[in-house]
């Protein structure tokens, strides 16, 4: 089975680009079988990670909470499990 972890913070105003590079920069260990960092406007950052492992796994790596200086509010985290396609 596969599950994906998504952490999404918005930076301070005119900080994106910081909090952008100290996200990239979070090492995982072990690392995820795949790993995408997306930024949208209003200065948010997303990263996802996808591991082979179940939904309920505890003890998978994530992105810490970013230094308060770079964020406007509480990182969200999520997690999904892969489905079939269906198509």
């Amino acid at each position: 089975m596969t599950v994906a972890l998504m952490w999404e913070a918005r930076a301070v105003e005119g900080a994106g680009a910081d909090l952008l590079t100290w996200a990239a920069r979070q090492p995982l260990d072990p690392p995820p079988l795949r790993r995408e960092t997306f930024r949208a406007p209003g200065d948010r950052v997303l990263v996802i990670t996808w591991w082979n492992a179940a939904y309920d796994t505890p003890g998978l790596p994530e992105l810490p909470d970013p230094p308060e200086h770079l964020t406007r509010r509480t990182v969200h985290r999520w997690r999904f499990e892969s489905v079939a396609d269906g198509s």
